[in-house]
């Protein structure tokens, strides 16, 4: 990561970057246009080894000095296989920075929903709908087009987020975990 940043020119607190042990070949792509507006999610996802349900659940991570580390009996060890949902989500409107903040809710509830529907449960808790990894990510990226302050769920632009992300987070759960659906 330092190596390719410093021959490309960028430094690490500029740019938002994101991980995953999801294969790439896995990578869903969903695309939804209305009007003159687009909306794109890239996602990976993986829910094998680490869905949760928050708010319902203890943790068993603990980050310090930057690294993350499993709390296995009361003990600290190294993370063995973890999922994640990474979800890029890309735009032509001119977003204001509320609609962007907005849309990471929009964003959540999709997701939410595509674990719902696959009845993804909690790695931990297996009686518990999952509602996410204790890992996801979202990253939005706004266009230059029109303006758009408001992203939820009675607008045009926050239902093509939603139904992208949740197309997406969908398709990539069941290539990365082999679902049978």
């Amino acid at each position: 990561r330092e190596m390719v940043l410093r021959k490309i020119g960028v430094r690490e607190e500029d740019i938002a970057l994101l991980s995953t042990g999801a294969d790439m070949d896995n990578l869903a792509i969903a695309k939804e246009e209305f009007d003159e507006f687009y909306v794109v999610a890239f996602t990976t996802a993986g829910a094998k080894y680490n869905a949760v349900r928050l708010g319902d659940e203890e943790s068993d991570y603990i980050e310090k000095d930057f690294k993350t580390y499993r709390i296995v009996d009361g003990k600290i060890s190294e993370i063995k296989k973890v999922g994640t949902v990474n979800i890029i989500l890309i735009t032509n409107a001119n977003l204001t920075d509320g609609a962007m903040a907005r849309s990471i809710i929009t964003i959540t509830e999709a997701k939410t929903n595509a674990f719902q529907e696959l009845d993804i449960r909690s790695t931990k808790h297996p009686e518990l709908q999952a509602t996410g990894t204790g890992t996801d990510n979202v990253i939005v990226v706004k266009g230059y087009g029109r303006g758009v302050r408001y992203t939820g769920g009675h607008t045009k632009i926050g239902e093509m987020m939603a139904k992208v992300v949740k197309r997406s987070v969908r398709e990539a759960l069941i290539k990365q975990d082999k679902l049978d659906v």
